[in-house]
């Protein structure tokens, strides 16, 4: 019951990644506007450190993610030992472009 769906897990970040990166275009847009009183632009631009903090954990975690994918993925397609469409020579699991 207390397990988290993953899929679950990876909308959320994805939509608190998209809301961000919003509200950060926003307020680069109201900076560089320069409308705003040297308070505001000073909230704003903390807001902005803020987002882009969280911008930079999310896609960390989509990265690693993404890597842990692409391992498992290149794990599951090495050829393995005596595998007959392996060229006499070849080593399994080493492609022609890795060498």
């Amino acid at each position: 019951m207390g397990d988290a769906d993953p899929t679950e897990d990876a909308a959320e970040q994805a939509g608190g990644f998209d809301s961000r990166l919003e509200r950060l275009e926003k307020i680069v847009a109201a900076l560089e506007e320069g409308g705003l009183d040297l308070e505001d632009s000073i909230e704003r631009y903390k807001e902005g450190v803020e987002l882009l903090k969280g911008c930079r954990e999310i896609l960390g975690r989509f990265q690693r993610q993404v890597e842990e994918l692409t391992r498992d993925a290149d794990a599951g397609l090495a050829a393995y030992a005596g595998d007959p469409d392996v060229k006499r020579g070849e080593r399994a699991g080493v492609n022609e472009g890795d060498r």
